[in-house]
């Protein structure tokens, strides 16, 4: 396997990961953590959502929650958000759906997390492309923490 845009950033900073490649047949987190036994609530769904500002932000969610929107706006100070499309997502990161990871983006993103993940030893989370999983330590992820489960 070459090295994803994710993994050369995790590189570049000397960031320890693990990686974990599966067989990539059912898009979600919980397939991935199913494949990879993995808890799912530490397994990260990396979701792209747009804010009602015009601007693009990256939420890190584990994989037993969903997202509040309006939590996520309230924490942001704009109106509303919204989940991007596929297009906008692919965009904005420079990765496939199904395979974003918050590392090595095309273009820099504001990143939050849902602050229950802080209190994982190990989180496991997208490498970067379709069937590759990163594991590591969820202090490296640079992320604003907030309560974003609805």
């Amino acid at each position: 396997m070459s090295k994803t845009p994710a993994m050369r950033w995790l590189d570049q900073r000397k960031i320890e990961y693990e990686v974990r490649e599966y067989d990539h047949k059912v898009k979600g987190a919980e397939f991935a953590a199913e494949s990879l036994d993995w808890p799912l609530e530490a397994m990260i769904k990396t979701l792209v959502v747009a804010l009602s500002d015009g601007s693009f932000v990256l939420c890190l969610m584990p994989g037993d929650r969903e997202l509040s929107l309006k939590k996520l706006a309230r924490a942001a100070g704009v109106k509303g958000a919204r989940m991007a499309t596929r297009d906008e997502a692919e965009k904005q990161t420079g990765y496939l759906a199904g395979g974003i990871s918050p590392f090595g983006t095309r273009k820099r993103l504001e990143t939050w997390i849902d602050e229950p993940l802080g209190g994982f030893e190990r989180i496991a989370i997208n490498g970067g492309g379709r069937g590759i999983i990163i594991f590591l330590d969820p202090a490296v992820l640079a992320a604003t923490p907030a309560d974003l489960s609805a």
